[in-house]
């Protein structure tokens, strides 16, 4: 017997020990680090970290022991490491203003611990943990210094998931424009395995969700992704392929360094929707000044014509489009640079001045396998610097930069070195064809959307979108929107190269459940004069920044509904993503104590009308909204 009993002591005894608590602040969520020693004398080996969820008085394993590590190409950090010291547990307690977003004013509040280690070479790498109500980080510190540089060039990060796991993830592209199908065994349509970011996880029956993306990359950082090719329920952090004119794979740089921050949001489906994990812990803003920042709705005239601006004559119309629905901003696209018709580049820009707009103009950001022109503008500080200084004179206030070729670090410094530059000019700036938000938005706030996204553009592509955006419509908010403004270019009545089977009162609401600073309105100036009164005069109206948000209610792929108020005003869009009618609820308990008019425009008798009802309401109200197929609803809440 006491040999069994020894034999299960040292067994025991090579798995956890050095298990340390970090507790969020409202102790719900809990993570344990753990090392597994492996080598011989027991002093050595690999840190593993948990993730629980205290939900009805106790508390529920999220993530299993998951690997945690990173590897140079001097050294590795990985099976090797010993815990040397750890610190004191720290509270962080910070306030900030967000120009875009779901939230005017935001808390960064959780809490600290920071775990040293040396691997087997004595070299010494720092895990630091931040536990928040509404989630975990965590990155890694080579705190040595170095003059010569070094290659981080693999993570041995791990997200271990139980079997059976509920995921809606999108399969890789450099592009991030894809669907996010649901999956209970994480098997992928292609071979490689490879997920981006974000990636939401239900955990089986728990009403637990789990959001995993990443934040705050810098110069000294390339873009993550996920793995699962080893087993389905494991997904590894990798870093982005090496691309044909770029070969490098991870990131070269001196020490110190650090890391992005691994971001794990968490909570209720509302916890997440609403979470702003992900500014939070990305540094403040950099720049000095910001009024001159303006969030705004854009008229658009690359969807309905599938085209570029190269006719005056429509983009004149687009402005006077904008002038005519109150938007502030207009965006010339593509081929600007071979504008006629009546006028060039600069007589548009003077053309909407005096319409009181103001435009914004498109850029290829210089990759050399496609060239839309202008092409080679904006690849030197020298070219942007003559580029931003020309804008300014003729009255251009923001930059659309499409195109860009990866996530490797090269490209990341390209990010942030154009919106810096940017800033110098007082140019707004939209990344087009790039990778998703990684919380730039706090740190350079003149980055006011991002597509990355599925967006209605792909109606010009392919058919795929004419059956599936309802269903994606209703997943997207719960996925990609959550990590930052995305650049969907919604509300579309008018059918492009393929049609589009969403209803009117679908459309309209996407104003209200898609956030994006920088809003474009896609469609024709027809399509918009011929609207009835109602949802004509809500576009004009409807906001694209706001003070709050709240998800009133929903689930991936199925529906949603959200609420975002702005000053006095609450604003409700809600969507049907499936293809029978639905009775969506919605409960007002977000509402103030008091009495509100509700303006409600939802489905009419067909796909193509409306109904406009007003109600007295208040909070604990719920109200029943029948929706077509692919239907939806918009409104207005006024005390």
């Amino acid at each position: 017997m006491k040999y069994i009993c020894l034999l299960f002591f040292l067994v025991s005894s090579t798995f956890e020990i050095n298990a340390q608590e970090i507790l969020s602040p409202n102790k719900k969520i809990k993570v344990i680090v753990t090392s597994k020693k492996g080598s011989p004398d027991h002093s050595f080996g690999e840190v593993y970290f948990k993730v629980l969820y205290k939900s009805n008085l106790e508390y529920t394993e999220l993530l299993p022991n998951s690997p945690m590590g990173i590897i140079r190409d001097d050294q590795k950090f990985t099976y090797n490491l010993k815990l040397t010291a750890e610190s004191q547990v720290k509270m962080i307690n910070q306030k900030y203003e967000m120009i875009t977003g779901k939230r005017k004013l935001c808390t960064n509040a959780g809490s600290e611990k920071v775990f040293k280690y040396v691997n087997s070479n004595d070299k010494p790498i720092d895990i630091v943990f931040q536990v928040y109500n509404d989630g975990v980080v965590f990155r890694y510190e080579f705190p040595d210094r170095s003059e010569s540089a070094v290659t981080i060039i693999d993570e041995h990060t791990t997200y271990v998931f139980a079997s059976g796991t509920n995921r809606w993830m999108q399969e890789y592209t450099e592009s991030y424009e894809d669907f996010f199908p649901f999956s209970d065994n994480g098997k992928s349509n292609n071979k490689k395995q490879e997920w981006g970011f974000p990636a939401l996880f239900k955990l089986n029956n728990n009403p637990v969700w789990m959001l995993i993306s990443e934040a705050n990359i810098s110069e000294n950082n390339c873009a993550a992704k996920l793995n699962n090719s080893k087993n389905l329920n494991e997904y590894k952090v990798s870093y982005a392929s090496p691309r044909d004119n770029f070969k490098q794979t991870g990131v070269k740089t001196t020490l110190p360094w650090n890391s992005q921050w691994h971001t794990l949001i968490i909570g209720g489906l509302s916890n997440v929707v609403e979470s702003t994990l992900i500014t939070d812990v990305s540094n403040p803003n950099e720049l000095k000044e910001t009024k001159w920042i303006k969030p705004g709705a854009v008229s658009w005239n690359y969807w309905a014509h599938n085209h570029g601006s190269k006719d005056y004559k429509i983009v004149a119309d687009y402005v006077d489009l904008a002038a005519k629905m109150k938007w502030p901003y207009t965006l010339i696209d593509w081929e600007w640079d071979a504008m006629s018709n009546g006028g060039n580049i600069v007589d548009a820009a003077k053309y909407a001045k005096s319409k009181g707009i103001k435009p914004l103009m498109w850029y290829n950001s210089g990759t050399s396998w496609l060239d839309p022109t202008p092409v080679d503008r904006l690849l030197t500080k020298e070219k942007r610097s003559e580029e931003f200084k020309w804008l300014n004179k003729i009255g251009v206030y923001g930059i659309k930069v499409d195109f860009f070729a990866g996530d490797q670090q090269d490209m990341m410094k390209y990010f942030i070195d154009i919106l810096k530059d940017a800033a110098k000019y007082r140019l707004m700036v939209n990344f087009h064809g790039a990778t998703v938000p990684r919380g730039w938005a706090r740190t350079y706030p003149n980055l006011m959307t991002t597509e990355a996204v599925y967006g209605a553009e792909w109606y010009n592509n392919k058919p795929v979108l004419t059956a599936k955006a309802a269903e994606h419509n209703s997943t997207i908010p719960f996925t990609r929107n959550i990590i930052g403004s995305m650049d969907y270019t919604p509300v579309t009545f008018s059918n492009t190269q393929y049609s589009h089977i969403t209803s009117y009162a679908h459309e309209l609401a996407l104003s209200v459940v898609f956030e994006s600073g920088f809003q474009h309105f896609a469609d024709t100036p027809e399509a918009y004069n011929s609207l009835p009164a109602e949802p004509k005069e809500f576009l004009k109206n409807v906001p694209v920044s706001w003070d709050n948000t709240k998800l009133v209610d929903g689930y991936p792929g199925v529906f949603v509904i959200m609420a975002r108020k702005k000053g006095k005003l609450w604003y409700l869009g809600g969507i049907n993503g499936k293809e029978e009618s639905q009775i969506l609820k919605i409960n007002f308990d977000f509402l103030e104590k008091g009495d509100f008019n509700l303006k409600i425009i939802k489905d009419g008798k067909n796909g193509t009308s409306f109904t406009v009802e007003t109600k007295k309401i208040k909070r604990g109200d719920v109200l029943s909204v029948e929706c077509l197929p692919r239907g939806g609803f918009s409104a207005v809440i006024e005390k």
